[in-house]
């Protein structure tokens, strides 16, 4: 299988001058088995340019058929969305997958944000065929040749991470999440960061050490990790309640689970291209001696894993 990467940015899209290397577009990434149908993980506003490739083939004739894997729905998850032209298109059809949230369903989520008076168009103006598909922590299904596993994340309202298997290689999307030390986030909305270091309630940290033992089974021996490293170990103990990790944590992760290749992903809007570069070279440099190879995720990053 392929995997092109179109947003690796979190929170906010930031083009400018110093992030043209990296990237300033947010979460998306193209999955393309050997056969079967394209699969794409998030609609962040990476999502714009590769619906705009899409067009150019099966899409723009409306004979298209892809699956859309939502992480979260938070808004750099899903915000590219509406600009993404392969849906106003008659024919093509898409099955969009996320968590099942029990105050709404999946579609009401969408539609919420083309909604007077945020934008001109509204959800019902979409023309392809969209089918939703709402899940609960650890789901397992198929989609084609690719098996698809999920497990939930320690993010605000909850976020899960994707495991797809096909041609004979293995990748596991992981993003958001903070670590499973300090703070469990589920519903609520915490306004103040947590004491690092104080003990947790027990039922707490129970839930936490469950949650990283079904992220490490679900990443076991993957070919690729994709994890949530937005924050340096200094911006999380100030936002440890935001929801993201940083590179030691995704390490951590990916040599429990025997990882072969770590992948730097949900980069801070405001980290520079240098500055990704200087991150890089230091965890490389603490990690070389463990086998695990790290790289950091750039626009038009292009891997394949497996038979191809």
């Amino acid at each position: 299988m392929k995997i092109r990467f179109w947003g690796v940015r979190g929170s906010i899209p930031v083009p400018g001058t110093h992030t043209n290397r990296y990237g300033g577009n947010t979460s998306c990434v193209e999955v393309r088995p050997r056969s079967g149908p394209q699969i794409i993980i998030d609609a962040g506003t990476g999502i714009r340019k590769l619906g705009k490739e899409m067009m150019q083939a099966d899409f723009g004739h409306g004979n298209g058929i892809c699956h859309l894997l939502i992480s979260h729905t938070h808004w750099d998850h899903i915000q590219g969305l509406p600009f993404f032209a392969p849906l106003y298109q008659a024919g093509n059809q898409f099955y969009v997958y996320a968590r099942q949230r029990d105050d709404t369903h999946l579609r009401a989520v969408f539609a919420s944000q083309s909604e007077d008076p945020y934008f001109p168009v509204p959800f019902n103006s979409v023309k392809a065929n969209l089918a939703f598909r709402e899940l609960v922590e650890g789901a397992r299904f198929e989609i084609g040749p690719v098996k698809v596993g999920c497990t939930r994340l320690n993010h605000p309202w909850i976020a899960m991470a994707y495991r797809l298997d096909c041609d004979g290689a293995s990748m596991v999307y992981s993003t958001d999440t903070a670590p499973f030390t300090d703070i469990l986030l589920e519903h609520e909305f915490i306004a103040t960061p947590p004491v690092l270091g104080a003990p947790l309630v027990p039922e707490h940290a129970e839930k936490l050490r469950r949650m990283r033992d079904g992220l490490i089974q679900l990443s076991q021996g993957a070919d690729m990790l994709i994890y949530d490293t937005q924050f340096t170990p200094e911006e999380y103990r100030s936002k440890p309640h935001w929801g993201h990790s940083t590179p030691y944590d995704a390490i951590d992760i990916a040599l429990a689970a025997k990882v072969k290749t770590l992948v730097l992903f949900h980069h801070a809007p405001e980290r520079t291209d240098d500055e990704l570069d200087e991150v890089l070279a230091e965890v490389r440099s603490l990690t070389r001696s463990t086998g695990l190879e790290i790289v950091a995720a750039h626009e038009q990053l292009e891997v394949s894993l497996g038979a191809n």
